[in-house]
This record gives C-alpha cells, sequence and structure tokens, in this order.
C-alpha cells in the first residue's frame, strides 16, 4: 500500500492496542483476581503484562511481513500453509471472541443489577446478558460506521475513569494489605494472572490495522510495545489502588463489580454510581466492537472457504449474517456459563491461540526477521501459562476445563469434516512441511 494512503500515525495505532485491551475486561475479572491472589493482585496483573508483552514481538515481526486485516488468521495460515492446523485455530479464534462477547454480557449484567437493589431472581440476570448483546446486535446491523466512531470517545472514557480512580484512590491506599503476608502462593498468583489474561487480549488488533498505519516498519512494534506497557502500569495501579483501599471481604462479596466497590473510599457512593454506569458503557461499547470486528472475521475466513459461505454474505458492507450469528451464539454462552468460567475459558483460547501464533513466528524466524530466541521465549511463556492455567483449574472447576476441550475439539473436528467433506480442503491442497 502506497505510504500517502496511510492515515494511522503511531498515536493512533497505539490507541488501537489500548481501547482493544481496556475494553470490558478489567471490569469483569478484577474480582475474580483478587479471589485467588488476594494482596498480591498487583503481581497477577504483572504476570499476565509479561507474557502479553512477550507474545506481542512476534505480533510485531509478523505483522510488518504480513499486513494485512486478517492479522492472526494470515499469520497462522503463512506458516502452516491452510493445514488441519491453521483451519482448526482461525475457527477456534473466531470462537474465542464469542466468549469475549460472553464475558462482556455478563459484566455488563453484573453492574446493572447494582442499580436494582434486593433479590430479583436469576431471570434479571438472563434478561440484561440479553439486552446487553441484543442492542448492540441492533446498532451493528443498522450502523456499522456508529461502532467505529464511537469508539474512540468511549475509549477515551474508560482511561480518564481508571485513571481517576487511581488518583483518587491513592491517599487512601493501606499498604499493610498488599505486604507479602497477605498474598496468596506462588501457585495461585501465577494462575490469578492466566485467568485474568483475557484483560490483556485486544492488542493483536493492531495487527488487523497494519495495512492502515504510517511508517509500518517502525510503527507496528512501537504500537505493540508501548500500549501493553501502558495498560501493563494502568491495570497494577488499580490492582494496588483496588486492593490497598477496601477489606478483601467486601471485594469478594462483590467480585462481579469490584471495580466499582473500589472507587467507594474516595469517592464515595457517587464514585461506585460514576464506575458502575461507566462500567456498563465500556461494557456495552466492548460487545458492540466485538461484535464489529468478529463478524468481518468471520467473513474474512468464510472468503478463503474456512467457514461456511453464508458468512461471506455482506449487505450494504455489513455482512448482517456474521452478526446475527456471532450474537445468538455469545447469547446461548453467556447465559449457560458462570463469569469465572467464562473467564477461565476466554483466557485458555487466547493463551492457546498466542502459543500458536509464536509457534508460527518461530517457523517463519528467518522470513520475519525474528530473534528466535525471544520467540522461543514467548512460546514457552504461553505454553506454561496455559498448562499451569488448565491444571490448577481442573482441580478446583474441572467443568470451565472441560468447555474449552470442548471448543478445542469441536474447532479441529469442524475443520476435519467441513474440510474434507464440503470444501474438499485436504485433497485439493499442497502443504509446505518445512
Amino acid at each position: 500500500m502506497a505510504e500517502n494512503k496511510r492515515a494511522v500515525g503511531l498515536a493512533g495505532a497505539v490507541s488501537i492496542g489500548i481501547g482493544g485491551m481496556v475494553g470490558g475486561g478489567i471490569f469483569a475479572v478484577l474480582g475474580e483476581a483478587v479471589s485467588l491472589a488476594h494482596g498480591a493482585t498487583a503481581v497477577a496483573f504483572f504476570f499476565a503484562g509479561v507474557v502479553a508483552l512477550l507474545t506481542s514481538y512476534s505480533y510485531a515481526r509478523l505483522s510488518v511481513t504480513y499486513q494485512n486485516r486478517g492479522g492472526t488468521v494470515v499469520f497462522v495460515d503463512n506458516a502452516f500453509n491452510h493445514n488441519l492446523l491453521s483451519g482448526s485455530i482461525n475457527f477456534m479464534l473466531w470462537l474465542s471472541y464469542l466468549v469475549t462477547i460472553s464475558l462482556y454480557a455478563v459484566a455488563f449484567a453484573s453492574y446493572a443489577q447494582t442499580f436494582f437493589p434486593g433479590s430479583a431472581g436469576p431471570w434479571l440476570k438472563h434478561l440484561l446478558i440479553t439486552v446487553a448483546i441484543a442492542m448492540p446486535t441492533l446498532i451493528n446491523l443498522l450502523s456499522a460506521s456508529f461502532v467505529s466512531r464511537s469508539e474512540t470517545v468511549i475509549v477515551l472514557v474508560k482511561i480518564v475513569l481508571l485513571i481517576l480512580i487511581i488518583a483518587t484512590g491513592a491517599p487512601f491506599v493501606d499498604t499493610a494489605r498488599l505486604s507479602p503476608t497477605h498474598w496468596g502462593t506462588p501457585l495461585s498468583i501465577l494462575v490469578a494472572g492466566m485467568i485474568i489474561f483475557v484483560a490483556y487480549e485486544g492488542f493483536e488488533l493492531i495487527a488487523n490495522a497494519a495495512e492502515e498505519i504510517k511508517r509500518p516498519q517502525v510503527n507496528l512494534p512501537k504500537a505493540f510495545y508501548f500500549s501493553i506497557l501502558l495498560v501493563v502500569l494502568l491495570y497494577v495501579l488499580i490492582a494496588v489502588i483496588t486492593v490497598g483501599t477496601v477489606p478483601e471481604s467486601e471485594l469478594l462479596r462483590a467480585r462481579d463489580y469490584a471495580l466499582a466497590v473500589a472507587a467507594r473510599p474516595a469517592l464515595g457512593q457517587v464514585g461506585f454510581t460514576i464506575v458502575s454506569v461507566a462500567a456498563l458503557l465500556a461494557t456495552f461499547s466492548a460487545i458492540n466492537a466485538t461484535i464489529y470486528g468478529n463478524a468481518r472475521l468471520g467473513y474474512i475466513i468464510a472468503k478463503e472457504g474456512e467457514l461456511p459461505r453464508i458468512l461471506d454474505e455482506e449487505r450494504g458492507n455489513i455482512p448482517d449474517v456474521g452478526v446475527i450469528v456471532t450474537s445468538l451464539l455469545s447469547m446461548l454462552l453467556a447465559n449457560a456459563i458462570d463469569l469465572d468460567e467464562i473467564a477461565i475459558i476466554g483466557s485458555a483460547s487466547f493463551l492457546l491461540i498466542f502459543l500458536i501464533v509464536n509457534i508460527s513466528a518461530y517457523r517463519l524466524g528467518p522470513e520475519i526477521d525474528a530473534k528466535r530466541g525471544v520467540v522461543l521465549a514467548a512460546g514457552l511463556a504461553s505454553g506454561v501459562a496455559l498448562l499451569t492455567l488448565l491444571a490448577h483449574t481442573f482441580s478446583s472447576n474441572p467443568r470451565a476445563v472441560y468447555v474449552f476441550l470442548g471448543f478445542t475439539v469441536v474447532s479441529i473436528l469442524f475443520e476435519m469434516s467441513y474440510g474434507r467433506l464440503v470444501r474438499g480442503h485436504f485433497f485439493r491442497r499442497t502443504y509446505r512441511l518445512s
């Protein structure tokens, strides 16, 4: 692409990464981290950030070489040449975004329920989850441009809000609550970091915008590294304020809306209400943007023949069937699985995908001019993180592991059956084995 047609500078590319990460994740998973890491919640966020930062090196090198809006899909396809693994991972990526939408929808419902004191029964939660997905679906079907125009403003609001919580809460921090005597075990701290890894998912969206970024050889790597470092700092400070200002027992009682509780010491009930409203806005916009992105991801994969052709249909530049399918499946997941299970499944799914991306970068090392030592470290970090998360979760919440494994098996079986029987995928293509 000609340089004069590229419209996104470094600041814009960094904002894409920050916007992708600071979606609804921090509002949804903060309480989960506290329940495991306790006083070391900030350390857990730091561990997760290190895994994300290492993996971003692979993304940076791959993005510079393969500047394509397909992002992750293109990287895996180039490394494995459209074989069973790449097709399965592409489908798994599409499913993982369904889990992300579900996570945001459950978080939306948790914060929305704070405006309905008393027990209204489980029906209210399911109603709010359904509305949280149905309304963005309607917006996506009516005006895709509204999604992209509004997202910049909403990201700014979220960042300002988090900075406000940090600035106003700092004087109220009780450092004793952060001392090692109040930490979880080293294993539980590491597991907490991996459960909340989904809060860092989103930096890979920079890769999808690579075609639009000016001076990509310089700005793409900087955008990945700067955005992740800034978000790590933001999350660590938020964790310090939350654990340092609110008794843990109170955080655990309100684990599904812990960030709103963290605003109370400095800003009182007004702060709680402001954060709750902001959380509704943040999670709603995150659902909106993820439906938008996943419908288009499905469109790209369907165009390559790896999803049913019905998903590559557009109406007025809107993949309307993809929007509807994405929303209905997300609605089903969100109403069927608890928040902690969704967070585990989402984090495990993206850790698996990032592991495959790191392997892809290792295979393509000379072609993308990557330092294989760094890529190997990134692959080991994501692989160990995934295994640690699954092993620990299996002892405490085996259903979440079964659902994740079910997602993986479905992805492989779908690629095997659809690829063989419908596309003739395994008969027509030849693969690069080296």
